[in-house]
């Protein structure tokens, strides 16, 4: 049975996780959580599909007008954009 601890444990660390930068063991014990617990996994795909598209995006010569303020507020981000 997945606990609520173990889901706030894993989003205090879900930036080093993605970033590969957690001790392996750390890391183990994230991929066992991921395996029972469909909330946190789609959580975790999501956030590396948009690093992913972050970094796609980031190699043509320009991003067309208006998306990164889509991107943002889609993602609740709006907080970010500039004023």
């Amino acid at each position: 049975m997945v606990s609520h601890e173990d889901c706030r444990y894993l989003m205090g660390s879900l930036s080093e996780f993605v970033d590969g930068s957690l001790e392996i063991d750390v890391c183990a014990e994230i991929d066992r959580h991921l395996a029972e617990c469909d909330d946190c996994r789609i959580v975790v795909d999501s956030l590396q599909k948009t690093i992913y598209l972050y970094h796609a995006s980031a190699e043509q010569d320009s991003i067309p007008e208006g998306v990164k303020d889509r991107l943002f507020r889609s993602l609740e981000l709006d907080d970010l954009l500039p004023k």
